[in-house]
């Protein structure tokens, strides 16, 4: 197993998502993925499904101290006394006392940021919480929260595959030491129509998923986070430690971005670095 470490954290390199999974697929698929090999899964208050998350830990028989937990606050909880609240009901949730990571969901422009943060620095204070973070965050978002937090961030949980160039978030990240979370990392299903992914896989005995996960993850401090309701990929998801990608090929991979590769774009976002 790969693990990325970034300002004291120790992350496994793929991570199950449980995004947009019904309580009971995100139950049965979490004890799948831990029975599978996975030792790190991906939740949030919004997905609503941190307690089917926690019953699929439970029911894996994987101890607690081995799996690498993250989940995330909703902007509705950033200011200062509602974060620390909704984080005691995500670890009642979760039916665990501590998280491994616990990242800020998306930029809330209407709570200071330096708020935040404080309330986000002192539950990791608490010992609720090992490791903090942020997620959907943009390069000049990545400086202000780095400098405004006491603490360091562990990692910024964006969306990326081999069609959306994030080197712009990537250079800011690498200033700071902070590690990126790739989550859509299958660019929802694309990359397995993909012509150069599957000539790759070929050569390698691999699928184009799997060569798109080991193109994430072969980067510098690079996690992804797979999301699957099918068993067979969530085992596929986890294959890619056995193989290599030559340079050539990492760097073939990524000039398939284009413009227009974002996927996931609410009308909440921030204006992104590469906007088309």
């Amino acid at each position: 197993m790969h693990n990325v470490t970034a300002n004291g954290a120790t992350i496994p390199a793929i991570g199950f998502g449980t995004f947009e999974l019904e309580p009971k697929d995100a139950e049965a698929m979490v004890e799948h993925a831990l029975k599978v090999g996975y030792r790190h899964i991906d939740t949030a208050q919004a997905y609503k499904n941190e307690d089917a998350v926690g019953r699929g830990i439970k029911n894996s028989g994987v101890a607690r101290e081995d799996i690498f937990l993250t989940t995330k606050v909703w902007t509705d909880r950033f200011t200062d006394g509602e974060l620390q609240k909704s984080v005691a009901e995500s670890l009642e949730r979760l039916d665990t006392d501590y998280l491994d990571l616990l990242l800020l969901h998306w930029p809330n422009p209407d709570v200071s940021l330096k708020e935040t943060l404080a309330a986000l620095n002192e539950v990791q204070d608490r010992g609720l919480v090992r490791n903090i973070g942020i997620s959907n965050f943009t390069s000049t978002q990545i400086h202000e929260a780095a400098e405004l937090s006491g603490k360091p961030l562990a990692t910024n949980q964006v969306e990326y595959h081999p069609y959306l160039d994030q080197k712009p978030v990537l250079d800011a990240l690498s200033e700071h030491g902070i590690a990126l979370t790739a989550y859509c990392p299958l660019a929802r299903g694309e990359v397995f129509k993909d012509p150069t992914l599957e000539r790759i896989g070929k050569k390698h005995g691999k699928n184009a998923g799997q060569v798109a996960l080991r193109w994430l993850i072969q980067q510098d401090n690079v996690i992804a986070v797979p999301r699957s309701s099918t068993p067979d990929h969530v085992a596929s998801n986890f294959e890619v430690f056995d193989f290599e990608l030559t340079e050539e090929e990492m760097s073939e991979i990524s000039k398939l971005h284009s413009e227009d590769g974002r996927m996931i774009n609410p009308s909440f976002a921030p204006a992104w670095d590469n906007a088309a």
